[in-house]
């Protein structure tokens, strides 16, 4: 189950990026019908984003029943700071998009449509990789079934019992230490064991020269 939030746009300052936009003919009685499709994203780049699907006879009308589409569908992206929360991959018909967390400083790592909804949705470094078709309508979604199933650091700990920091990794593990004394131990009681045994193989190698000395 997910726990995705999702985003009422009135107040929001959101950004337009189309992503496709795609001639599809009708053949009918009379000849050929044209119209056009486009695929937008929208998002404030601070945290939300949204995708939407538009169809009419002319492209700018195509564009704003898009964007209409996607300001309908908003949700916010769970980020750990510039990058998002944890490893994840994100799944829409035959198409897998692999996002990654990354060290700041790294970018948006992607191309075409899943950069332009990594960058409205506030992602700033993030690794990517897609896997499997490179239909653009499928990536995206794929890329917005990833950031919608994402988990915040609170959520995770709250399920587990643990603490934030412990979740994330910031506190020391006490265990890690006694492990160390623990290996040490063996290692200490090899070499007195090697130390002792060598004297006795020093006697029996000058024990021979005492028998024939007699």
């Amino acid at each position: 189950m997910t726990n995705v939030e999702t985003i009422s746009p009135r107040g929001l300052d959101l950004q337009e990026r189309v992503i496709e936009i795609n001639r599809v003919a009708k053949v009918v009685k009379g000849g050929r019908r044209f119209s056009f499709t486009a695929l937008v994203a929208v998002g404030d780049e601070e945290g939300v984003v949204g995708i939407g699907y538009g169809k009419a006879r002319e492209v700018p009308l195509a564009i704003q029943k898009g964007v209409e589409d996607a300001r309908k569908n908003l949700i916010r992206v769970p980020k750990y700071g510039q990058t998002i929360t944890h490893r994840i991959i994100g799944r829409y018909g035959a198409g897998h998009v692999v996002l990654r967390p990354a060290s700041p400083g790294t970018g948006v790592i992607a191309g075409g449509g899943v950069r332009a909804v990594l960058e409205l949705g506030g992602v700033r470094d993030v690794l990517t990789k897609s896997i499997g078709t490179q239909n653009p309508i499928n990536l995206v979604k794929a890329t917005m079934d990833g950031l919608i199933r994402l988990r915040r650091p609170e959520e995770v700990a709250e399920l587990r019992g643990l603490t934030i920091s412990q979740v994330l990794g910031l506190t020391t593990d006490k265990g890690t230490t006694d492990g160390e004394h623990l290996t040490a131990g063996p290692v200490a009681d090899e070499a007195t064991v090697a130390d002792a045994e060598a004297p006795a193989a020093v006697a029996t190698e000058e024990a021979p020269p005492e028998e024939n000395a007699s």
